[in-house]
């Protein structure tokens, strides 16, 4: 089968009986011509978030406002499962900045690979799109002590 490109002169018009060459598929068609499937940055981001939630050391997502904003969401019973993951989706390629809170003492470098690796793995075979770079910024070690003291501190009256 030969495929022949077209110039805009010799394509023939709308209702022209002209069945002699098939077009060259645009890129929005897809390979076996059967139509387009366009993913949702949304969907990307979720899917990473989700493949990060699972590895162990990664406390929360999100820098501090962030997270302040997705404990509120929480509490009314909305998780977002995007906070903290900012994807850039092009056609056939996927870049994904992660913004993460350690906890201790959990090697910060082991957990950003585990991440990275995560987000890669997650993407290519659920999305089947390829990732081109995954950068990881962690932003606070999360000291488990620290809660403790603040839910004790909220418990206990202070004496005046």
């Amino acid at each position: 089968m030969t495929i022949q490109t077209h110039t805009p002169a010799d394509v023939p018009a709308k209702n022209a009986q002209n069945t002699s060459a098939p077009l060259l598929d645009t890129p929005n068609k897809g390979k076996d011509g059967r139509g387009a499937t366009t993913v949702a940055d949304g969907v990307v981001a979720k899917i990473a978030g989700i493949a990060i939630q699972e590895i162990p050391g990664v406390h929360a997502l999100g820098g501090g406002a962030a997270r302040a904003i997705g404990n509120l969401r929480e509490k009314v019973g909305q998780k977002d499962l995007t906070q903290g993951v900012n994807v850039e989706v092009g056609q056939t390629q996927v870049a994904v900045d992660v913004t993460l809170v350690v906890e201790y003492p959990h090697p910060l470098q082991e957990v950003a690979d585990n991440a990275r690796d995560a987000v890669y793995t997650a993407i290519e075979d659920l999305v089947g799109m390829e990732v081109t770079e995954v950068n990881v910024t962690i932003t606070d070690i999360h000291v488990p002590s620290e809660d403790a003291d603040v839910e004790e501190s909220e418990r206990e009256p202070r004496v005046a």
